[in-house]
């Protein structure tokens, strides 16, 4: 079946497109009768090269919006456009090159091959992503994050906030337009908190790449360009 996305004409300059945008998207997720609504008209656009925070209460739908924003689920209503495109009317495989080629995902924890060396990690995402040099290019930007004498380390002895920022040089090795960080500095303690987000903000700054972080952190949210809070499901007043 032929695709149904038309790429944007780069010559339509009066056309601005948002980095992330979410029209009127509901999310209803059903378990025989029982339906539990985790979006209910969801309105937000997220500018290219903002660092955006997200917060809410556990429940509001931040993990749902994450979710929709790197299409690996769809919205029961609605749309959700990443760069112009309509992710609802892409292909499975043009999903896919998108997760590989313009979106990085940094959660928790547990986003590293714990026996690969920090290099390898992310040079495997970049081979992933079709890029040339994946080698030279991971070490140029495992150095740019202050990870330079630390490239030959396998991830499971690196600390949680090496490991973060190993996940974090990959998006910025892929030049990732979009990156969605869950919750990155949950299991860091402040000064480690404080390392993350200077990295996060380097991606942005550095790298030009769009970051939507989910947090229920105040400090996360201090050093954002700007905070959207969501509860049951929208964006509050």
């Amino acid at each position: 079946m032929k695709s149904l996305y038309v790429e944007p004409s780069e010559g339509l300059e009066e056309i601005s497109w948002g980095a992330l945008e979410c029209h009127d998207v509901f999310k209803i997720y059903r378990s025989g009768p029982v339906e539990t609504v985790a979006l209910r008209g969801l309105d937000l656009r997220i500018e290219p090269h903002e660092l955006v925070a997200v917060l809410g209460p556990s429940g509001c739908g931040k993990s749902t919006l994450l979710a929709l924003a790197a299409g690996l689920d769809e919205s029961s209503a609605g749309e959700v456009r990443v760069w112009g495109r309509s992710l609802g009317r892409l292909e499975e495989a043009e999903l896919a090159a998108y997760r590989a080629q313009d979106l990085a995902i940094v959660f928790q924890s547990e986003n590293l091959w714990p026996a690969l060396s920090a290099q390898e990690n992310v040079a495997i995402s970049l081979r992933l992503a079709g890029r040339d040099d994946p080698e030279g290019t991971a070490g140029q930007s495992l150095a740019a994050f202050g990870l330079g004498e630390r490239r030959s380390h396998r991830a499971a002895a690196l600390s949680g906030g090496e490991q973060q920022r190993v996940a974090i040089a990959a998006a910025a090795a892929r030049r990732a337009r979009l990156v969605l960080a869950d919750e990155p500095t949950g299991e860091l303690d402040q000064h480690n908190e404080e390392v993350v987000l200077e990295a996060l903000e380097k991606l942005c700054g550095d790298f030009g790449s769009t970051v939507v972080v989910v947090t229920h952190s105040e400090r996360v949210a201090a050093r954002a360009d700007r905070v959207i809070e969501m509860h049951d499901g929208r964006v509050a007043a």
